[in-house]
């Protein structure tokens, strides 16, 4: 991989790290679905826009169908749930959890799908469900329950949503994929915003957080992700999965004094190993020594 996609590899995952502190900001003033329809609905002119300019638009109204049902279960739901996890527990809490979306999709794949699982992937689907765990048992009491919940509700949502874009829409322009959900995401989640808006005008800071989240997190990430996915593979830019809870945590740390403890700090490895392992992406080392065996008998 060439420098200049490191450095873009990891400003996108600075960028989706920096969404789990603009929801913590925004989300108590907007409301999670008000929130997530300003989101999504600049996300969706924007890369409307550009999938227009690349003359893509006629796959929207070729695949309309799944588009829609890909907009609820990999935008308008998962979306709602992660605004409305940060009303519970920290930008850096709801960042990891969304790290775990691997675990899920790993897991899904060999439940649901039979796909087979070698032993290093499936011990780090243990690995990253004990981590879950150690967040859950201490930032899930009775504030962060709830939180945790629904980060991992989502996170699920993401997985099934991985699975069905996989076997549903492949071969189709990815940027059609991402525009057309957002699309029916913005239809989909347009009816609760209304429903729920908020009593009082959203202050100037919790309104720039939400264009910030729908600007760069979601459309300009879009475009830089599909770009990253073009010129490096899937596979490598999967790699931003591993970033983005590290960012989610220092900006957390940062901007909005979140703590950190030695337990969230042992979840939060368990779950990235665990991911790790679970997606074949760092596998352990072999010994030395076998080989060093081997070699001795053949000299002798």
């Amino acid at each position: 991989m060439k420098a200049g996609h490191v450095v873009e590899l990891v400003l996108l995952a600075a960028i989706w790290g920096a969404s789990f502190l603009f929801q913590r900001v925004a989300a108590p003033e907007f409301g999670p679905a008000p929130l997530v329809a300003t989101r999504v609905g600049i996300a969706a002119l924007i890369l409307t826009v550009v999938l227009a300019l690349r003359g893509g638009l006629h796959h929207l109204k070729a695949h309309w169908r799944i588009l829609l049902l890909l907009g609820a279960l990999n935008t308008a739901i998962p979306f709602t749930l992660f605004a409305f996890a940060t009303l519970h527990v920290t930008a850096g809490i709801a960042s990891v959890l969304n790290g775990t979306v691997p675990l899920f999709a790993a897991a899904i794949g060999l439940l649901w799908f039979g796909e087979r699982l070698d032993r290093h992937r499936l011990n780090g689907l243990l690995l990253g469900f004990v981590g879950v765990l150690l967040l859950v048992w201490k930032d899930g009491g009775r504030a962060g329950g709830p939180g945790v919940l629904a980060g991992l509700g989502a996170s699920v949502l993401y997985a099934i949503s991985a699975h069905l874009s996989r076997r549903r829409l492949a071969g189709v322009d990815p940027l059609a994929v991402a525009a057309g959900s957002q699309l029916g995401a913005t239809a989909l989640i347009a009816g609760p915003a209304l429903w729920y808006l908020p009593s009082t005008v959203p202050s100037a800071r919790a309104g720039m957080s939400a264009i910030l989240l729908g600007v760069f997190c979601t459309g300009a990430a879009y475009v830089l992700y599909f770009r990253l996915v073009a010129n490096v593979g899937a596979v490598r830019a999967m790699a931003v999965t591993y970033l983005i809870p590290v960012f989610g945590m220092l900006w957390g740390w940062w901007f909005l004094a979140e703590g950190a403890t030695v337990r969230m700090a042992m979840g939060a490895m368990l779950v990235l190993v665990g991911v790790a392992f679970a997606t074949g992406m760092w596998r352990p080392v072999p010994s030395v020594a076998p080989s060093m065996a081997a070699r001795s008998s053949l000299v002798e």
